[in-house]
């Protein structure tokens, strides 16, 4: 039973004769907000929806598997099994220098060396050089292979045939040229990383040919440097003789011009290469310095005579004489001292000792006197020194200045005989080194490994083969995948509503055959009959007050099972104990009727054109066998359904039958192409939007919500139909659709559609499987068309 607290509103003024006065209505209309309300939210990646995707199309990913694995197995049989040999070759970059003029090996150095050495291991010269060894040229077996890839291959694999290649049509030049490719085009050459090795690989459908030829393309290698080395070296010997002679020459006639300009000019050379004059300064320098410092030394000594300290100078105190006397002096001053404590002054001994005392203080003046004399003539000699080594300093840098001026030249001469001197010691040296090293022959590289004859062919690998190929297919399949995704712009389960429209999802609807349609609604334990009870269910918690008292059931296009939803919603609602009146609103196409097995004499039309009889009004109103189920039918059908549906006296209609029934529903036409569901849904109080699966288009689904919303209408949510339960895929996304547990036990088969019972059809179109793969193309064309006229 549908419990909740109606609001009465009073009756106004009638405005026909044809309706009873309960069913005007005098006030404005009010709405209440039902459903949820879903904004669009962008979903990142979701691997569940990646997995659902790999069970949906597990077929087509397990074929197209397949297919990659036998895609891969033919390639592999179609190819020509090739043998990989490998020399190592190890490359000796000199630490010495050649010539003494070369000093620097650095690390760039050794790497140029060893690119260097790559690029000379593939070049044609020493493929040639390889031909000629190995007489590969004569060869037939090497000149004429089998096709690396070729459909015949497998023939050859197979059975062992292969043919026997001629050579006498090709002339010796010819074959050459076809034995220098072969060498050139299978030989790669790579240098080991943080080594000085080089690994040379040769690739050949002939194990033996595949060594041999490693082995002598590092082994021409030695013997091409050697010879280049020898060559160069006989070469370099005769150019550096020719140069010895020139510069030969140039030395001697240098040294001509030197000798003769400084004849010439007067110019003196020492042995260390200085003029005369420039000795003799740099003599007078060092002597003037010397007197300069002895005049300076004597000043010293004569100012302190000067100053009355000449008897503390140096010279007087180590003079011998002089110390004597003041060593006696001092004796005779002490004996002088003792004596005088005992004698008189004027006693004849103190006298005498006096007399002593005084002759000696004489003499040891006369003495400081001659030295102080001696210091003052040294001073005066060194000033006279000094003065005579800058007269002469100053008389040899006149001199200078000539000399300098006449040696210009004679610089310019003496280095150009310096120069050729040097190039021709550097070219002697050369001479000799070359002279050793043209005797010796150092090898430049040497092989570290030898290459061995493969056992087993390195080309082609199965599994690698089949990694690609499945890998290939699997990214294929991938994109048919997405394909058939992004033309097929149908719905297919319920969060593509949701995330598309914006809508709750309210019902899904099991797809049920025609034929078992009406079994299925009358069967209470059916899939079908579960699926709307559990619709029923989320109307009535779609809103805060419950169900909406009258509900608009639409769709957006025609045959997607809104009249079936608005018949056993009626009948659902009506078993809890609800007065119910299902509203037949399709004034053009009407199907009601035929659903409760009525007659549709009059009916809606006829109430809102006033053609009924006021005795017959209350008749318009049929009871069916359903309890509590009225029914009014849509009528004779008009030729302007829009304009009564959109008349006033429909919005009284609706809103004075709300009063009088719990649940008013009423089933419109679809929205896309007609105006008529648009009208119908301003008067309800909620709209449920039908929508089927792998039927309707998105963009004609989003179209019909717009238009509804932009009339006005409250879209409670959507109902799902159509919905294939029995599905892997869709059983595994939404385990809540179980099949068994709709079924209780019973087979589930299809909601609505025209289906042949299959009596005249094979077995294969008979399977679920096929009738699925047919649908889908069905959409996906659909869908395909659908956005071409769209884009268009």
């Amino acid at each position: 039973m549908l419990d909740r607290n109606r609001q009465h509103q009073i009756a106004g003024p009638g405005h026909g004769q044809a309706l009873s006065p309960d069913l005007y209505y005098d006030g404005a209309q009010n709405y209440s907000s039902y459903g949820r309300d879903y904004s669009e939210q962008d979903e990142g990646f979701n691997p569940l929806r990646l997995l659902f995707y790999v069970v949906q199309y597990r077929w087509l990913i397990v074929m197209m598997a397949a297919a990659g694995l036998v895609a891969g197995i033919v390639v592999t049989m179609m190819q020509t099994p090739k043998y990989l040999a490998t020399t190592q070759l190890e490359v000796l970059v000199p630490s010495a220098k050649v010539f003494q003029d070369i000093e620097v090996v650095s690390e760039s150095s050794d790497l140029r060396a060893f690119q260097t050495a790559r690029e000379k291991l593939k070049s044609r010269a020493l493929a040639q050089r390889v031909v000629f060894q190995l007489g590969l040229s004569e060869k037939p077996d090497f000149l004429f292979p089998t096709p690396n890839f070729s459909l015949s291959n497998i023939f050859y694999r197979a059975f062992g045939i292969s043919k026997s290649p001629s050579i006498e049509e090709k002339t010796p030049e010819e074959r050459e040229k076809i034995a220098i490719g072969r060498v050139m085009k299978d030989l790669t050459v790579t240098l080991v990383t943080n080594t000085s090795l080089l690994s040379i690989a040769f690739a050949d459908q002939n194990p033996k040919y595949a060594s041999d030829i490693a082995n002598q393309v590092a082994q021409s290698f030695i013997d091409q440097r050697l010879d280049q080395t020898s060559e160069t070296s006989d070469l370099a010997r005769q150019f550096i003789q020719e140069q010895v002679l020139q510069v030969k020459q140039k030395l001697q006639k240098s040294e001509e011009d030197l000798v003769a300009y400084a004849k010439d000019v007067g110019i003196t050379i020492t042995g260390d290469d200085k003029s005369l004059i420039g000795s003799n300064i740099e003599a007078l320098n060092t002597a003037l310095a010397t007197a300069i410092q002895e005049r300076l030394d004597a000043g010293r000594m004569v100012d302190q005579i000067d100053k009355g300290r000449g008897a503390s100078l140096g010279p007087v105190l180590e003079s011998e004489g002089l110390q004597k006397i003041t060593d006696k002096l001092a004796d005779l001053t002490s004996q002088y001292q003792q004596k005088l404590g005992i004698l008189k002054p004027g006693f004849p001994e103190m006298q005498q000792l006096q007399a002593q005392i005084k002759e000696l203080q004489r003499l040891y003046n006369n003495g400081v006197l001659t030295i102080t004399d001696s210091l003052r003539q040294k001073y005066q000699e060194a000033q006279n020194k000094e003065a005579d080594l800058k007269s002469k300093l100053a008389e040899m840098e006149k001199q200078q200045v000539i000399f300098n001026d006449k040696n210009i030249k004679y610089t310019i001469l003496k280095r150009e005989v310096d120069s050729n001197r040097s190039q021709y010691d550097n070219l002697i040296a050369k001479l000799n080194e070359v002279g050793v090293s043209s005797e010796l022959k150092t090898q430049s590289a040497a092989i570290v490994d030898f290459a061995t004859q493969p056992n087993n062919p390195y080309s082609p690998r199965l599994s690698i083969n089949l990694a690609v190929a499945l890998a290939l297919f699997l990214a294929l399949s991938a994109s048919i995948i997405y394909i058939i995704e992004l033309l097929n712009n149908t719905f297919t389960n319920p969060e593509q509503i949701e995330k598309e429209l914006g809508l709750a999802m309210l019902g899904i609807l099991p797809l049920v055959d025609d034929r078992e349609l009406i079994a299925s609604i009358t069967d209470q334990k059916s899939g079908l009959s579960e699926a709307y009870r559990s619709l029923r269910t989320s109307l009535q918690f779609s809103g805060a007050e419950g169900a909406p008292r009258s509900l608009l059931v639409t769709s957006s296009e025609p045959s997607e099972g809104k009249s079936t939803t608005s018949f056993k919603l009626a009948q659902d609602f009506a078993a809890l104990g609800a007065r119910v009146l299902i509203v037949d609103g399709d004034l053009r196409k009407p199907n009601l009727h035929r659903l409760f097995g009525l007659d549709n004499t009059i009916g809606l039309s006829n109430l809102l054109t006033n053609t009924v009889r006021k005795e017959d009004l209350a008749s318009i109103f049929r009871a069916t066998k359903y309890p509590n189920v009225t029914v009014l039918t849509s009528g004779t059908i008009p030729p302007n359904p829009a304009d009564l549906l959109s008349s006033p006296k429909m919005a009284l209609i609706v809103t004075n039958l709300g009063k009088r029934f719990d649940l008013v529903i009423i089933d419109a036409p679809p929205v896309v192409g007609l105006s008529d569901a648009p009208i119908l849904s301003r008067l309800a109080e909620g709209t449920l939007m039908v929508i089927s699966t792998n039927q309707v288009t998105r963009k004609s689904a989003k179209t019909a919500l717009k238009r509804l919303r932009a009339a006005g209408a409250n879209v409670v949510g959507a109902a799902m139909s159509k919905f294939a339960v029995n599905k892997f895929d869709y059983n595994y996304a939404y385990k809540y659709m179980n099949y068994q547990y709709y079924d209780y036990g019973t087979s589930t088969p299809k909601l609505e559609g025209k289906v042949d019972d299959g009596a005249d059809q094979p077995a294969f179109a008979k399977s679920p499987a096929f009738r699925r793969l047919v649908r889908r193309i069905r959409s996906s064309v659909g869908g395909f068309v659908d956005r071409a006229k769209s884009v268009s």
